[in-house]
Parts: structure tokens; sequence; C-alpha cells
């Protein structure tokens, strides 16, 4: 009984470490936001004309792609992210999980996620193809040479905007590049606020991620945050004049935008860890709510 009992147990913990393990693998908080993006972008130019099915095989065709990239970008840099106390436990770094079986899950999932998106038309799956194969194969091995790192993978960071876009209009339109160059503008103030709190992190892996590449932090990284969120204004001033934004919309984006500018500013002037995490917080609010503002204008 006590046997039974006790193997029981050990099945449990090692289904419990699997699920874990494939959770860290593909990166499931983070996966999740990519896979909003998608969905907000699909239903803003649908206008709310969404279905079930259609919200659902594009939700879960992102994840399956973000997730064969972070699968991917987790094997290459396997041995730095063991040098980094945040990152040591990911399961390929950690030993847990085999290099075989991570790639291996990484082509399921990449055909699955493809697949579903291809559904739609050919050319959300080509877009869904490049953002993995740009992540996992330019931004990745990127990091370690140069902060241009930053910029490249911003692309393959905003195309989720593109693919909810063109998974209902099936072409790259006007509307999903002001879509994209609000998520791509984003990521700058967003990234180098994260690269701040964690920098020595990422030094010690060798990552020197923020803009100017060197081994101390300075003002730069908050007067480029600042002037990001300048252009970021700038665009929200330009969607209103092309007319994809109501007056009220493009309102809204300000406040946020400028209340943003203003985090980074603090940053800039007290080059501190507390305006740093300031930063980095706002971030992850000022993106969903900038698309809820979006829908919202779209719906009403």
């Amino acid at each position: 009984m006590e046997r039974n009992q006790a193997n029981q147990a050990a099945v449990w913990g090692a289904l419990s470490q699997s699920i874990t393990d494939f959770g860290l693998l593909v990166k499931f908080r983070l996966n999740l936001t990519v896979v909003f993006s998608a969905v907000m972008s699909y239903a803003i130019v649908a206008e709310g004309q969404i279905t079930v099915l259609a919200t659902l095989v594009l939700a879960l065709g992102g994840f399956f792609v973000t997730s064969a990239a972070n699968a991917l970008n987790q094997v290459l840099e396997r041995d730095y992210d063991l040098l980094m106390p945040r990152t040591a436990n990911r399961p390929v770094a950690a030993g847990r999980m085999s290099v075989s079986k991570a790639v291996l899950l990484a082509g399921l999932m990449a055909l699955v996620g493809i697949s579903l998106l291809s559904v739609f038309n050919p050319l959300t799956g080509f877009l869904g193809t490049l953002s993995l194969i740009s992540y996992a194969f330019v931004y990745t091995p990127l990091k370690r040479s140069s902060p241009l790192a930053v910029l490249v993978g911003a692309i393959p960071g905003a195309l989720p905007l593109i693919i909810g876009s063109v998974a209902y209009e099936g072409t790259i339109t006007s509307t999903a590049m002001m879509l994209f160059s609000l998520q791509f503008l984003w990521q700058f103030p967003h990234f180098w606020a994260v690269a701040w709190l964690a920098d020595e992190d990422y030094r010690k892996a060798g990552f020197y991620l923020l803009p100017t590449g060197a081994a101390e932090k300075d003002k730069t990284t908050g007067l480029l945050s600042f002037g990001f969120c300048l252009l970021l204004i700038a665009n929200t001033f330009l969607a209103f004049a092309m007319g994809y934004i109501s007056l009220v919309a493009m309102v809204a984006l300000v406040v946020l935008n400028v209340y943003w500018a203003l985090k980074c500013w603090n940053l800039y002037k007290t080059c501190s860890v507390k305006a740093a995490r300031a930063q980095m917080f706002f971030s992850f609010a000022h993106l969903p709510l900038s698309l809820i503002v979006l829908l919202l204008d779209k719906l009403f």
C-alpha cells in the first residue's frame, strides 16, 4: 500500500515537473502577451465582428509559433542561461530536458502553429514563420554581439499585430502598419527598463543590451526611452491625422504616452533602480491599455 502511494506520488511529481518545465520552455506568461496582441489586432481591424472559432485558431496558432521560438531560444542560449540566476532553472539549461527533446517539441509546435495561422491565408502563415525565424536565428545570436539586437528583436516582437490584422484582412494594410508601429516603438522603453534592472545578470552571460552597449549604466537609457515615448506621441497624432483613430482615442493615447514619458524622464534624471522599475511596470499596462483604447474606438 505504502509502495503504491509512493509510486503514485512519484508519478504525480514527475507530471507536475513536466508541466512546469513546459511552461518555462515556452515562457508561458510572456507568450500570453503575444497572443493577446494578435487577438486584439484581429478584433480591432474586424471592428469586433469576430467569431469564437476564428479567435481560438488565431490564439492557438500564435501560441504555438511563439512557443517554438522561445524553445529554440533556450536551446541556443542554454550555456548562457546557466550563468544567470534568473534563467539557470530553465529546463534545458538545468538539464531536466534534453536538447533533442526541446528541438523536437519546437519543431512540432512550429508545424502546428504555422498550419493554424495558414488556415486564415498563406500570408498569415508566412508572417508567423518569419517571426519565428527572425527571433530564434537572428535576434537570439545577435544579443551577444551588439545592442542593435534590441532593434532587430523589436521586429518579430511587433509582428503579432500585423499577423492579427492580416488574418482578417488578407493583406498588409496601412492599419496593420499603424498597429505594428505602436508595438514596435513600445518595445524600446519597455525592454531597456528590463535590461537596466537585469543588467548584472545579462553581463554575466555576455549580453550588453543597454543602448550604449557599455558595462556601466548611464543616462542614455532614460533619455532614449523618453525619446521613443515622444515618437509614440507623434505616431498617435499621425494616426489621428490619417483618420485611423478618433479625437477621443487620440487624447487617451497621448495621456498614456505622456505619463510613460515622465517615467522615462525620471530614469534619465535619477539613474535609479526605482525609476527603472516604475518605467518597466507601467510598460506592462501601457500596451494592453493602448490596444483596448483602439478596440473601444472601433466599437463605439
